[in-house]
């Protein structure tokens, strides 16, 4: 049934002349190129405490899609079905395995977040939050790359995430040395991920002498969600102890200071971390590097830079 659906969206591409193909794309692409930086910004500029929050369900989520996309090495829906024409490039943009969606879990752990800290302050907002993440999910089908179940369970797992972080919050309070103790044991989730996925075993399937699905590529992605949370564990250790960032309220300095952060990360995930780190030390350890580096300087190094340059 999950094919004949895509089937049937497939038609209506095609009976549109593809009109819609790009405004869908731009949703997918916003959610995943431009949305999760959006935390960090926050943490900078807006709220150190829900920034925090942001950081820590995007950076949980990132984590267990790539655990679940490992373990359950599901086909994406042109390998399974020679029917389905992916529109565009989205054949080459979708990497990974298909299940669960990437897009969708990052969707949701930025817009879900959203709509949990504006449901009493913004209303509008927080609709806005939930619209966003049904229209990514969606976009997921029409274009051809993930089923329904897909974008499902994408979406449930983040939704989990983001209600465990909720209630973990109430709970821990502030408290450094409960902050320390899931540090821990965060840093000890990072390790045996990093194992698990090293050790098991994939399908190796052939189709005319060539390898269908290539494990050591589809691993890429979960090396870089395991060295964005270690540097998101380091660095807000870091923090906590040692620098214990308050954001200069009122400075005219701080948006241009947070604009300029983001120019940094974004530059550094895009085009200079894939040309040095990654290009030296090769596709897993090169990308867990290079997201360790950018995620421990968003939280332990910019929030210094920012402090020193706000009045």
């Amino acid at each position: 049934m999950d094919i004949q659906y895509l089937l049937w969206l497939q038609e209506l591409r095609n009976a549109s002349g593809g009109v819609f193909d790009e405004f869908f794309n731009g949703i997918s692409k916003v959610a995943v190129d431009l949305m999760p930086f959006l935390p960090f910004f926050i943490f900078w500029c807006v709220d150190k405490k829900w920034g925090y929050r942001f950081i820590t369900t995007f950076g949980l989520a990132g984590l267990l899609n790539g655990i679940i996309k490992l373990t359950v090495c599901a086909y994406r829906p042109w390998i399974r079905s020679d029917l389905i024409e992916p529109a565009g490039d989205s054949k080459v943009a979708a990497t990974g395995y298909s299940f669960p969606s990437g897009h969708t879990t990052e969707a949701t752990a930025v817009y879900g977040t959203i709509t949990l800290w504006q449901k009493d302050v913004r209303r509008w907002l927080a609709i806005l939050g939930g619209v966003l993440i049904a229209l990514t999910g969606f976009s997921r089908n029409f274009l051809g790359v993930h089923t329904p179940q897909d974008v499902v369970v994408g979406f449930a797992s983040t939704l989990i995430i983001i209600i465990a972080v909720d209630k973990a919050n109430e709970k821990i309070d502030g408290d450094e040395k409960k902050l320390d103790g899931l540090s821990f044991i965060g840093l000890l989730v990072v390790i045996a991920a990093l194992i698990y996925i090293m050790v098991k075993p994939y399908p190796m399937d052939y189709v005319d002498g060539k390898l269908l699905v290539d494990p050591a590529k589809m691993m890429n992605d979960t090396f870089k969600a395991c060295g964005a949370f270690t540097g998101f564990l380091a660095g807000s250790y870091f923090e906590r102890h040692f620098i214990k960032y308050e954001i200069p309220e009122g400075s005219k300095n701080l948006p241009i200071l947070g604009f300029v952060g983001f120019l940094i990360t974004y530059s550094w995930k895009e085009f200079f971390a894939p040309a040095t780190i990654v290009a030296a030390l090769g596709g897993h350890w090169g990308h867990f590097i290079a997201r360790f580096l950018m995620w421990f300087f968003v939280v332990a190094v910019w929030p210094i830079v920012i402090t020193k340059n706000a009045d």
